[in-house]
């Protein structure tokens, strides 16, 4: 195999082994779940897959469910559930008319009755009652992004512009005991912090929310800067966690793959965090360290880089950080990176993710292209369409963040 084949082989097993259907089926079956009715919400990029599995598990005990995921992710109908795709990662007006539907499903829920809540990354934008105008919410969001907060921070502010975020929505549910089924997408899996939070007691304070606001600049109202002011619920009774899938996972499953393919494989990290174009010029600077390595090597860096927005292009930080490892790795042989986000999207694009090895650099010269104003316009998806680059593998039904992979080949 060519090593774009052994990236893609990666890929694929990687994603394949944290796909949500059977850890929901792990949390579902056998359990009691008494003699009321059973309504089911599942929220985030991984929700219509989560959803499926419980209806599947469920079948004539689940009285209602509603499904929010983002566009292009329902892939078909669902037993019993009402399905509605939603904009991420700024909400729209489908996240809040969906978010409605999902309000009035656990209206209807009474203290015998139990709501499963299927939680994935991506939620925080998909299942969203703003307490702001949207359009303020919309802008404060896209204030954060584009600034390089990272998503604790962003999570901190949104909680408390919400009305389902940072805990509310468990409230909404009561009087109906609530099982939360969380599939992570955030470095050390903080429950409060996953999409929000929106069935867990919140940790952050609001001491910690004005800081956000100031460091970064926000320009927001004075009605916004009042709510960052309002506590969030601390205590949460008649609530049921538990989680499943995580970057560690993801990690791991990709050492396996890249063993099975006669790689040793070395995790440096699951705990990635850092600039996109950072962490690939690291990876490059490794391959430069190990270019006179007798064996086949492969380095896995797995979390949730961040991009800084200098430019207008088109990318994500996937493709980011496999473009700025291009850099490094030119002329190095049997040298590849690739960076790929587990729910099969990466930024506003139809790529997950990015791959380049030892001769892009070289074909994008020829095109009279450099690399560092690509990154200057945050361009890397039109530079990486142009060396057969792009990661593409469609919605994955699974969010838990991402991998990056250096592969060195002896």
């Amino acid at each position: 195999m060519t090593l774009r084949e052994e990236a893609d082989q990666i890929i694929q097993k990687s994603i394949q082994a944290v796909l949500p259907d059977e850890a929901v089926k792990r949390a579902l079956q056998g359990r009691n779940f008494g003699p009321g009715k059973i309504y089911m919400a599942a929220v985030g990029k991984a929700g219509w897959q989560m959803g499926k599995a419980a209806a599947g598990i469920l079948g004539d005990r689940l009285e209602a469910g509603v499904v929010v995921t983002k566009y292009g992710h329902v892939k078909g109908e669902i037993p019993r559930t009402r399905c509605f795709e939603a904009g991420h990662p700024v909400p729209d007006e489908n996240s809040y008319q969906a978010t409605r539907e999902v309000l009035a499903l656990v209206e209807r829920a009474a203290a015998q009755d139990e709501v499963i809540f299927l939680l994935s990354g991506g939620g925080s934008a998909l299942f969203e009652k703003p307490l702001v105008s949207g359009e303020e919410l919309a802008d404060i969001t896209g204030q954060l992004l584009a600034c390089g907060a990272d998503i604790v921070e962003i999570n901190t502010i949104r909680k408390r512009l919400s009305a389902v975020k940072g805990g509310r929505f468990a409230k909404a549910c009561a009087p109906a005991h609530v099982f939360s089924v969380v599939q992570s997408d955030i470095l050390g899996d903080p429950l409060d912090m996953i999409a929000s939070g929106p069935a867990y007691p919140d940790s952050s304070t609001c001491e910690e929310a004005l800081a956000i606001a100031e460091k970064y600049g926000l320009q927001m109202s004075g009605e916004a800067w009042a709510l960052l002011n309002r506590e969030t619920p601390k205590q949460l009774e008649g609530v049921e966690t538990q989680v499943m899938g995580s970057v560690s996972d993801l990690c791991r499953a990709a050492a396996a793959a890249c063993k099975e393919l006669g790689y040793e494989p070395v995790i440096l990290t699951d705990q990635l965090s850092c600039e996109a174009r950072e962490a690939g010029r690291f990876l490059s600077a490794m391959a430069k360290t190990h270019r006179d390595t007798k064996k086949s090597l492969a380095f896995l860096a797995g979390g949730e880089t961040v991009v800084h927005l200098t430019g207008k292009g088109k990318g994500g930080r996937n493709q980011e950080l496999a473009l700025a490892a291009a850099e490094g790795i030119a002329g190095l042989s049997g040298t590849a990176v690739f960076s790929v986000g587990s729910d099969g999207t990466d930024g506003p694009t139809d790529a997950a993710g990015g791959y380049s090895d030892a001769f892009t650099k070289e074909r994008l010269a020829e095109q009279g292209i450099s690399i560092y104003d690509v990154l200057q316009d945050n361009d890397a998806y039109h530079a990486l369409e142009k060396t057969d680059g792009l990661i593409v593998t469609g919605a994955t039904g699974t969010n838990v963040n991402d991998v990056a992979v250096l592969l060195i080949r002896r």
